[in-house]
């Protein structure tokens, strides 16, 4: 049976958030990222894209692209409420719904065409309820296969929609790039252009016997496959998250416990939020500390009782910290990039052995549930540890 694969991509994502939210940031280069000297660019607006700035590239190369762009941090806790409604609008099509990140996933609407229209129907469709609900831009693409669909969803951005019927499919991948095909890095595409191949269509012409001895015995059937236009995975629908983290790069190196301590609680507040949000608790946590020799390591605890206090996971990850080596003035010795993820994920209202400190724990989570209220209806900053205030100007 021939199905209708639809691949949903949010354009821009973290920067359109932040464009949408901050009405000062539309028509301006905008990088999301951490440290201006050391951080990376986590997403970046199209105004951006024009002096060829590019997701996970230098943020200091960015700013050197363009000196005019505008760095802002990360706001996690607002991607994921974002990405929570968006998910919420593709499940309105389909029940198979298989999510890659945050911003973009496959569906499977073959099943639902009789109700909800043919697959261009329901692509306009979720575009129109993304711009109108979240006041975000979707590119789709539409295609009987995964591999194409999302190649389609690729081609036209932004606001693209693009759709491969199934007697042009291989008009549709053929003369595309070998770059295009999945499986295919910088190694493999010196390989197909040393063998004189250089888009899809010259893949799929070529004997895949050839392929398989020049490829080995995995990428060559794989690439030829696709190549021919077969793609036979199915959509996953979504599973359940593993865990929620967040760390930071540093503009300075650190070598205070204390210093990392505080940063550790507002790191763990963020989590916090974001399993309450899911209706979540943890019951691992996970350090992260990164060198500034690039050694990285990580330190675990399984707790006594799974929790969504901010305050019960800094606390861990601080004891965690605790056993940490730091010696400053030394190479090798000092904190780069610290963070910390919360892991063992269960649903808050799974049940759970209680114990002597329950009303000490149940506190903990009741006064986060409040502090949410209250961030919900004034806004993020409207109340913080006092340990986090600064001045005013400061970046959130």
């Amino acid at each position: 049976m021939t199905r209708t694969i639809l691949h949903v991509d949010l354009d821009a994502f973290f920067a359109a958030v932040e464009q949408r939210d901050d009405p000062s940031l539309r028509g301006k280069p905008v990088l999301v990222g951490g440290s201006v000297r050391r951080g990376v660019v986590a997403s970046c607006s199209y105004e951006a894209r024009t002096f060829g700035i590019r997701s996970a590239m230098p943020m200091a190369e960015a700013m050197r692209r363009c000196p005019r762009a505008i760095v802002v941090r990360h706001h996690m806790e607002r991607y994921a409420e974002a990405s929570r409604r968006f998910f919420g609008i593709l499940g309105d099509f389909s029940p198979e719904v298989e999510g890659l990140s945050l911003d973009e996933a496959f569906l499977d609407v073959t099943a639902s065409e009789r109700l909800l229209g043919d697959g261009p129907t329901i692509a306009r469709t979720i575009k129109a309820r993304v711009r109108d609900e979240l006041s975000l831009v979707a590119s789709v693409g539409v295609a009987p296969i995964k591999f194409a669909a999302k190649i389609a969803s690729d081609i036209d951005k932004p606001d693209g929609l693009r759709v491969v019927l199934p007697d042009q499919l291989l008009a549709f991948l053929h003369p595309l790039p070998v770059g295009r095909l999945w499986g295919v890095g910088e190694s493999t595409r010196g390989v197909l252009a040393s063998m004189g191949l250089s888009t899809i269509g010259d893949v799929a012409r070529y004997p895949e016997a050839a392929l398989i001895a020049r490829l080995g015995a995995v990428s060559g059937p794989h690439l030829a496959a696709l190549a021919r236009g077969e793609d036979s995975r199915e959509v996953v629908a979504e599973h359940d998250p593993v865990s929620f983290g967040h760390q930071e790069t540093f503009d300075d190196d650190h070598d205070d416990k204390g210093e990392l301590a505080v940063i550790l609680l507002d790191q763990a507040d963020r989590v916090a939020r974001r399993l309450r949000a899911a209706e979540l608790r943890a019951r691992a946590v996970v350090l992260i500390v990164k060198y500034d020799d690039f050694r990285q390591i990580t330190r675990r605890t399984t707790l006594d009782s799974p929790t969504s206090d901010g305050g019960a996971l800094a606390r861990t990850a601080i004891d965690l910290l605790g056993g940490v080596v730091i010696e400053p003035g030394r190479k090798g010795g000092r904190v780069r990039l610290c963070g910390i993820s919360a892991t063992l994920l269960e649903p808050r209202d799974a049940p759970r052995q209680l114990g002597f400190d329950e009303a000490a724990r149940a506190k903990g989570e009741r006064l986060g549930d409040t502090i949410d209220k209250v961030a919900e209806k004034f806004g993020k900053t409207a109340i913080r540890r006092a340990v986090h205030i600064t001045t005013p100007g400061d970046d959130e």
